[in-house]
């Protein structure tokens, strides 16, 4: 089977060609074709390159983590925390808001799609970029997690002065070789109701923040704000 570059935009597919065309990759590629015979896997093709598709390279001013993508049906399209227009809030997402509401003083959001967000710079990774319906975490060990890796060592070692939001111990793990001396980065508890409910999570402030940090450098803040 030939395994191409994935359809993607220019500036990370420059970036990351080294790892498209690594053996890992392909099993990647190779993997999720045998699976798709067998099982439904979200999001659907076009939709697992979105966080790079809608925030270029060049673009990146903020990276949040997320762990991997919503297993259930028509919720995930390749933004971590992110939902379509119409779709329930997950728990977490419902935290995310929550937080955003009390930082910044905003009416709780209609929608739960981000992608106002990651056209601004604000890059929604996934730590695994694909999941069996049903089944959370079940794509995390096919190579996923080598390539995210590959991702956000790219960002800290080719940028200066992104904001990183690690939300949880995953996600702090996950970011572990940032180059704190030339990027900011912002730490907290995960939203979900497990973390949050116990006080790690509400009272972070990391939207107002990262504006604050943004301005300090003289860049455009983020306007949160979910219409």
């Amino acid at each position: 089977m030939e395994v191409n570059t994935p359809k993607i935009e220019e500036s990370w597919r420059i970036a990351l060609q080294k790892e498209f065309d690594a053996d890992y990759f392909k099993k990647i590629k190779a993997f999720l074709v045998e699976e798709k015979k067998k099982a439904v896997v979200y999001p659907k093709g076009n939709d697992i390159f979105n966080a790079f598709n809608l925030t270029p390279f060049n673009d990146v001013k903020v990276v949040i983590i997320g762990q991997d993508p919503y297993h259930g049906p028509n919720q995930a399209h390749g933004l971590c925390f992110s939902v379509l227009d119409g779709v329930k809030f997950p728990p977490s997402l419902e935290n995310i808001y929550k937080e955003l509401c009390k930082d910044l003083g905003y009416p709780f959001p209609k929608s739960g799609n981000l992608t106002s967000w990651a056209k601004q710079g604000v890059l929604l990774l996934n730590a695994s970029l694909t999941v069996r319906a049903g089944e959370a975490n079940s794509h995390q060990s096919i190579g996923w997690q080598k390539f995210t890796d590959a991702v956000i060592q790219k960002i800290s070692d080719e940028k200066n002065g992104v904001i990183f939001l690690l939300w949880g111990g995953f996600a702090q793990k996950k970011g572990s070789k940032i180059d704190a001396s030339k990027h900011h980065v912002l730490t907290c508890g995960h939203p979900s109701p497990l973390s949050a409910n116990k006080g790690h999570w509400f009272g972070n402030k990391h939207f107002s923040e990262t504006n604050r940090l943004l301005q300090q450098m003289g860049k455009t803040p983020i306007n949160w704000k979910i219409d």
